[in-house]
Parts: structure tokens; sequence; C-alpha cells
């Protein structure tokens, strides 16, 4: 009898971190999504946790303190616990203060725990200025499970770098992880790959500094260059969800990362490149061949009438995880598709859509390209960002730099991120687009004039 309680001592003593509940542990963020006027969204991952617990009050108010709690946190199959926020009825145009708790441990965070609302400027005073960040292809070694020799993945300097800017908000193009053959053969190899990634230090100030949304490419869909047959596709595009925190994804009946915001007098579109896509090797001269498919481009269409009806948006902003307008067949971008490019195109001709500016990836350099639609028409743009820490293309002696589309002072083969800056009133609003280096040496500006785009700024007007 001695003996037996001995040992229910012994074992109520191993026990007792259980027991009492010891607080589990941070593993990234928290990270901010998506920004509206009365609402936001904020995520992070934990690990053995029994609940989290966000605090939010206004900036120097406590008294207007408000929480959230998340108990019993569902365990993925990369043994992390994925919490989201969407704190709501929030005063607009206003700047938050926040706490987490992780079962009653306070969080230390990598950047400052606040967040703004949206104003409410529309009808009101003219738009706000603003910048953002894009950016794609972010691959981070991981040598066991890498390709034999050196690391495809580089510096990781820039998210550093990017942190530092002061942008708004920042626009994923793509590549955001890179799956390796050991992960996209098995439902937990591939989240043990958006948590490898995600968990890394040098990117935790950037995700709580500014605003983050997302779309994918090929590396984060699944293997290199797939099509729409990719066995796992309904669980990457589950995890991309909870990796991200996007204001939409898809549509209930057709479902992808594609989805639509606004920020001041912009309006983002940001497209589906793989869910829908059909093998880049088949004959686009013989089969109706697509990228996003025919429902998101109508989609996509709807969304730009939408934004032209209301008035407001100076710039539509046509976000894709490969590029649209480049000329060089490239085996992954639009040129390879071109009958659903050129059916976009004269639909902004038919329609007078004036703004229009593509924000795509992919192809590790980064540079704009333009094309003019018709004879007398406006422009449309399009700002390549690529890569942030992948290995990168070399401009030198490629035909990709003799691309009659390209402005030749702007290709840079090297690790970096775009910024854009939106700023000016009325016909004077325009673009400033810059490009950082790994060493943060900016490596080129250009501006681009909206009404270089066919803006015509529009007479006030009562709402109906």
């Amino acid at each position: 009898m001695k003996i037996s309680i001995w040992l229910r001592g012994l074992l109520l003593g191993l026990a007792w971190p259980a027991l009492t509940g010891a607080a589990g542990e941070l593993l990234w963020g928290p990270m901010l999504g998506y920004r509206a006027h009365r609402e936001v969204f904020l995520s992070l991952e934990v690990k053995d946790a029994q609940n989290v617990t966000l605090e939010y009050w206004l900036a120097g108010q406590p008294g207007t303190r408000r929480s959230l709690t998340q108990d019993h946190p569902p365990v993925n199959p990369a043994g992390g616990q994925i919490v989201q926020f969407r704190p709501g009825m929030l005063e607009m145009g206003a700047e938050y203060e926040y706490a987490l708790r992780i079962d009653g441990e306070p969080v230390t965070a990598g950047a400052p725990m606040k967040f703004k609302t949206t104003t409410l400027w529309e009808w009101r005073t003219p738009p706000p200025d603003f910048s953002f960040l894009v950016g794609s292809c972010l691959y981070i070694n991981e040598p066991r499970y890498d390709r034999p020799g050196e690391g495809y993945g580089k510096t990781r300097r820039t998210l550093e770098l990017a942190a530092e800017t002061g942008a708004d908000f920042m626009v994923w193009l793509g590549d955001n992880w890179y799956y390796r053959e050991v992960d996209y053969s098995s439902v937990s190899g591939l989240w043990h790959r958006a948590q490898h990634d995600r968990s890394i230090p040098e990117i935790q100030k950037l995700l709580g500094v500014m605003h983050h949304y997302a779309i994918w490419d090929d590396h984060d869909y699944g293997p290199n260059d797939p099509n729409w047959s990719f066995e796992f596709k309904e669980e990457t595009l589950n995890i991309f969800k909870h990796y991200w925190g996007n204001p939409t994804y898809g549509e209930r009946d057709n479902p992808g990362v594609y989805t639509k915001w606004y920020w001041g007098d912009a309006a983002f579109f940001l497209m589906d490149d793989y869910f829908y896509r059909d093998d880049a090797q088949l004959n686009q001269d013989t089969t109706d061949k697509r990228m996003w498919g025919h429902r998101q481009l109508e989609w996509l269409k709807q969304s730009l009438l939408q934004a032209k009806e209301q008035k407001h948006y100076t710039f539509k902003f046509i976000g894709n995880g490969t590029q649209v307008l480049q000329t060089v067949v490239s085996g992954s971008g639009h040129q390879d598709y071109q009958r659903e490019r050129e059916e976009l195109l004269q639909f902004i001709i038919d329609n007078k859509i004036t703004g229009v500016v593509f924000l795509t990836g992919d192809v590790h350099h980064s540079g704009i390209y333009r094309r003019q639609l018709g004879a007398d028409g406006p422009w449309v743009y399009e700002i390549t960002s690529s890569p942030l820490a992948a290995g990168s293309w070399k401009v030198e002696n490629s035909p990709k730099s003799r691309d009659p589309l390209v402005l030749p002072e702007t290709l840079v083969g090297d690790q970096n991120f775009v910024q854009v800056r939106v700023s000016g009133e009325g016909a004077d609003r325009v673009l400033i687009v810059t490009c950082t280096d790994k060493q943060g040496v900016q490596r080129f500006e250009h501006t681009i004039k909206a009404t270089d785009l066919g803006y015509v700024p529009p007479r006030r007007a009562r709402a109906n």
C-alpha cells in the first residue's frame, strides 16, 4: 500500500504542468490581415494552448477595453493552433491598442500592438495618401528537405527592411512559401511548410506593423507549374485561408483565393491563377485554354464595372501570381493564355475602365511594363515584384530584358521588394513606384500619372 501511494504521488507530480494548465507557446504573430471601417482581422499560431484572449481599446482610453477569447483552439496537422480574431463594431478612423494572452500569460510581440480602422472620407474629403508594398517568392531554406547543393533561399534581410518602410499594407503576390516534394505528397507535409516558413524571426515585425493581403502562385498552391488537377488543392486552399487574412476567398460556388478590397481611392482585385488553370502545354490556338477560368474572369469584369460606377476609385489594381502583359513566352504567364488576356483588355477598352495597373510576381526579377490600349487609348501598366528571398534572375543578356513592353531602367535581378506611394489630388494623383534591394539601396523610382491611365476626375455628386 505504501508503494502504491508513493507511485501515485510521483505520477501526479509528473502530470502537474498539464493539470495546472501551463501556458502554451507562440509560434508566430500576431499578424494584421484586412482592415475595414469598423472591423479588422488579427491572427497568430500557438502550440499546446488551452485558450487565447485578445483585449483591445481605443488608444489612450483603457476604459473602452473589450475582449475576445477562443477556448481550446483546434490542432492542425503540423501540431499548431491557428487563432483568428475579427473584432467588430469599432470606431471609424480610430487607432486601437491591443494585448494578447495565451493561457493567461501576456504575449510579447515583435511589433507595437496597435491597429487603425479605415477613415470614412468618401463624399467628404479628397482621397487620403497611402502606400503599400508588393512582393513574391519567399523561399526559406530547410536543408534536410531541400534539393542537394546550395540552398535556393538567399537573404531574409528584405523582410526586415520592408518592416521599416512605414507602408500601410503589403500585397503578397504568390510563392509566399515553397512546397517541396516532401511537402506536397501529404496533408501534414503541406501544413508543415506553411508553419515552418511563417515562424522565422525575420518576418515577425513585418506581420505586425502593417496589414497583409495575399494570393498564391504555383509553389504555395502545389508543385512547380501545376494545373487544376492537383490532388491536394482543396487542402492547400484550406491552409491558405488559415495563414492569411483576406476579407473573402473566392465565391461560395466557385472556391479559390481570389478576393477584392478598397483602400483610399484604389480598388484591389486579386486573382487566383492556379485553382482553375489549364496546363500550359495545351495549344492555345486550338483549345479554349484558360488561366482564371470563365467564372472568375466574369467576376473580375463585374467588379471592375462596379468600381467604375462607384466613382471613388482612381486606380484599379489587378493582382496575379504570374505576369500578364509580358510578351516573352514563359510557360506560366498570360502570354501562354492570350485569349483570356485579350478578352480582358478588350473589355477594359469597350467599357472605358481607367486607372488599370497589374501587380504580379513569380519571375525572380522586378520591373515595370506598359501597354497602350489602342492607337490613342490610355496605358495599362504592370508592376512586377520578385523575389523577396528566393534565387534571382540575372538581367544581363537575357531575352526577357528585350521585351518591348518593359521599361529597361526598372529591371532588377536581385532580392528586393517594391513600394507604391499614392498621392496628389484630382488630375495630379500619381503612383510613385520604388524598388529597394536586399542592401537597402533604391534601385529605381518611376512615377505613373493617373491621367496616363485615362483617369478624368469626376464631378462631385450626392448619393442617390
